[in-house]
């Protein structure tokens, strides 16, 4: 197993939803940024596995993107959201290091943070990575 395709994964990823015309204008990171208002989108959590065979070394990615924002409701949220899993759910990602040989949606989770004030949908991804 090798975790060395993980910073080729989040780039392309980040690069992909930079790059969606549904996305224009919605700020996208990968650290909580300080003092922020509106609604941004956080490259997060990622979890690996091992997915080496008989053909050769792979890993299985599990990463977490989050859409948060401190407008009400949760309609512009989910909104995003969707336009996240439109821009990855199959994506023919160019990684600069090993190949994506699948990506697919796993689950969401939307809540109430900071007292109800903040909404947060947290979006898994399945990516397979073939090195």
């Amino acid at each position: 197993m090798s975790y060395g395709a993980a910073p080729a994964l989040q780039t392309a990823v980040f690069q992909r939803l930079s790059a969606w015309p549904a996305l224009a204008g919605v700020a996208i990171h990968d650290a909580v940024p300080p003092a922020v208002s509106g609604t941004f989108v956080l490259v997060g959590p990622e979890e690996a596995r091992d997915q080496s065979d008989k053909t050769g070394a792979g890993a299985e990615h599990q990463l977490v993107i989050s859409v948060i924002t401190d407008a009400a409701g949760f309609l512009s949220i989910k909104t995003v959201a969707a336009e996240i899993s439109d821009a990855l759910v199959g994506a023919p990602l160019a990684l600069s290091r090993g190949a994506l040989v699948s990506l697919f949606f796993l689950r969401a989770s939307a809540r109430r943070i900071e007292e109800g004030e903040t909404r947060r949908i947290d979006l898994t991804f399945r990516a397979r990575v073939q090195l």
